[in-house]
């Protein structure tokens, strides 16, 4: 296993979750943060972002592997995107590069890099994944591209799901739309079987939790249903309402300065018809098994 891992993202909501696992292990975590300090434990804090060169020097100084979790979801333009997902993600391979410790870096993408011309975030991850690998040189590059990531710590989802066992599922886009999810405990697994696999893989591998097919809107109220044992009531929200609620959000959003989630390339990702994938590629290079389906999760209240 590495001797020293570097890490970004270390304060997020997979990122901190991925801090104590490999702790737990053992393992030296260098993280970088642009906070002045950090939680009290073992890790060692870098200050610093992904626009300062100089800290991530230090970051990526004598380590092994590093695993890069921090981006941009919010923004309220491509370049806000581009700076964060695509720059920043140069400048790190670079220094990890030129420190000529580092044998494996893990680019964290997205299952939305798969559709970049679907928003403004899909297409900064797409081209943080083709630069990073051209940088790269001998340093081995594996990229990651999770689907919809959610547990304990996660704010996005967890409201969607409270709701769900409440009984009210909201539905976007098509009502045959295909979804799928993974848990952050199974997607910190991934990473360290990628950690302490005697060569890293390089390619790009897709993951989920292994539900075939994925879910469509109709599965996902069945499965709440059975738990809560009582109805689920389906709520569609029309698509020209989301838009039209994005369009406002973006323009308030520049007017004041702020970073949006919801805009009208976002509305995009969530009304896309089509978000299954596969785990096939990554069990064969890592024998790699998600544990968690999220009716498990569900049951479990285990987000």
């Amino acid at each position: 296993m590495a001797r020293i891992v570097a890490l970004t993202g270390a304060t997020g909501f997979i990122g901190s979750v991925l801090r104590q696992r490999l702790l737990h292990l053992g393992v030296h975590v260098r993280a970088l943060s642009r906070h002045s300090g950090g939680s009290e434990d073992a890790t060692e804090w870098v200050h610093g972002g992904l626009g300062d060169i100089d800290a991530l020097d230090e970051l990526v100084a004598g380590a092994d592997a590093v695993i890069h979790c921090a981006g941009a979801v919010r923004g309220a333009s491509s370049d806000e995107f581009n700076q964060i997902n695509t720059e920043g993600s140069v400048r790190l391979i670079e220094s990890a590069r030129n420190a000529g410790t580092c044998e494996r870096f893990l680019l964290m993408s997205t299952l939305a890099a798969r559709y970049p011309g679907l928003s403004w975030y899909a297409s900064s991850k797409y081209a943080a994944e083709q630069q990073v690998r051209s940088a790269a040189r001998d340093v081995a590059v594996t990229i990651f591209r999770p689907t919809a990531v959610y547990g304990p710590g996660d704010r996005e989802m967890r409201p969607l799901f409270e709701w769900l066992l409440r009984g009210w599922l909201f539905t976007l886009g098509e009502s045959e739309s295909r979804l799928s999810f993974i848990h952050v405990e199974d997607l910190a697994n991934a990473v360290l079987k990628w950690l302490v696999a005697p060569e890293a893989p390089s390619g790009t591998y897709e993951l989920n939790d292994c539900q075939q097919g994925g879910y469509d809107w109709s599965s996902i109220a069945a499965i709440a249903a059975e738990i809560r044992n009582g109805p689920v009531h389906q709520l569609s929200i029309p698509t020209p309402l989301l838009r039209g609620l994005a369009w406002f959000n973006l323009y308030f959003s520049r007017l004041f300065h702020r970073a949006p989630m919801l805009t009208p390339a976002k509305v995009r990702e969530l009304t896309h018809s089509d978000w299954s994938c596969s785990n096939g590629p990554i069990q064969k290079a890592l024998g790699w098994e998600p544990q968690i389906l999220l009716s498990r999760a569900l049951q479990e209240r285990w987000f």
